[in-house]
């Protein structure tokens, strides 16, 4: 019995090992199994003559108000000078007058460039139109609602409709001398930026900061080519770049069969990239060679978007202070 005994224990971690076996098993069984879905679901999407993370419905796209005309003056501006179409996806928070009241005083110090704000909502925003109007910047305000089914899946890919909309305009009605730029509306940004990229023809990069598990996304050069990407998430992009990161000659996208950026959350930089068929090596590099830190992906706090009781300020400024603040989504 005490032979049994001690035999039991000796193939215990055996029997151990032979179990964790089948458990590695049956998780690459699963793997397996949903990749290979994965690949049948693609294919027929492809057969159907769609993209992955191309809609298949029609996206709703509301045109609200522009004004093509500076009305701050700022000096005489070279007309010569290539104009920028800086596009910023944005969606209702406490935050989102504060965020675009900054970057819009910001894009207000640069000359020759058209602001295209775009929102995730199926109606206008009366907040961003004034500001907008107070600003006096060229504009172009663009309601662009994401559709429902993306904002069920579990990594939500947050702004591409409106991207996508601007995209369109741009293409629609911007000039072949002109420049792409995406900022988003918690970016910071130096305005010597805009005369770095001002002079893109295809597609220009620079570094990032305040991104990633390296605090910096930024390609990287040889000789003055690039030749690869210094980021923390791979994630098998061809491009890995952050959405500030480049820009693009309007006249180049323009010429390229089909330009798109697709619903997938986390590349949708890199779908962009790829759909203007720009090899690497062509990439304009700025920013000093790419040493260089003009942009940063900071991030506002998040605040909730709370319920005020004001029952006893009902006779004095809290009533009309609060009144102000629900109509720039504040609070509630």
């Amino acid at each position: 019995m005490e032979t049994d005994k001690r035999w039991e224990e000796d193939i215990r971690p055996f029997l151990s090992c032979i179990e964790m076996s089948r458990r590695q098993r049956i998780v690459m069984t699963v793997i397996i199994l949903g990749s290979f879905v994965y690949v049948i679901l693609t294919q027929a999407v492809h057969m159907l003559d769609g993209l992955p993370g191309e809609p298949v419905h029609p996206e709703v796209r509301k045109f609200c108000s522009a004004m093509n005309k500076q009305k701050v003056n700022r000096g005489a501006e070279n007309e010569s000078s290539p104009i920028i179409y800086v596009v910023t996806p944005t969606y209702k928070r406490p935050e989102m007058v504060a965020e675009l009241t900054r970057l819009g005083q910001t894009l207000s110090m640069v000359q020759n460039i058209h602001w295209i704000v775009a929102e995730d909502s199926a109606t206008c925003s009366r907040p961003i139109t004034g500001l907008l109007q107070r600003l006096g910047l060229p504009y172009t305000h663009l309601a662009t609602p994401m559709p429902d089914v993306y904002r069920k899946e579990r990594y939500v890919p947050r702004g591409v409709s409106n991207r996508r909309a601007a995209l369109q305009w741009v293409r629609d009605y911007g000039k072949n001398t002109g420049v792409l730029f995406f900022l988003d509306d918690d970016n910071a940004i130096d305005i010597r930026l805009f005369e770095e990229m001002r002079s893109t023809e295809t597609v220009s990069m620079w570094p990032v900061g305040l991104i990633g598990e390296y605090t910096v996304s930024s390609p990287v050069v040889k000789n003055g080519k690039v030749v690869g990407f210094y980021d923390g998430w791979p994630a098998g992009r061809k491009f890995q770049v952050d959405m500030a990161g480049f820009a693009v000659g309007v006249g180049y996208m323009k010429k390229q069969k089909k330009v798109t950026m697709p619903y997938i959350a986390g590349h949708e930089e890199d779908g962009f990239l790829k759909s203007l068929n720009i090899n690497i090596n062509e990439i304009e590099v700025k920013a000093n060679g790419c040493t260089d830190i003009l942009v940063w992906h900071t991030r506002t706090a998040k605040n909730p978007l709370r319920n005020l009781n004001i029952e006893s300020h009902q006779n004095d400024n809290i009533k009309v202070l609060t009144d102000n603040m629900k109509q720039l989504g504040m609070i509630k």
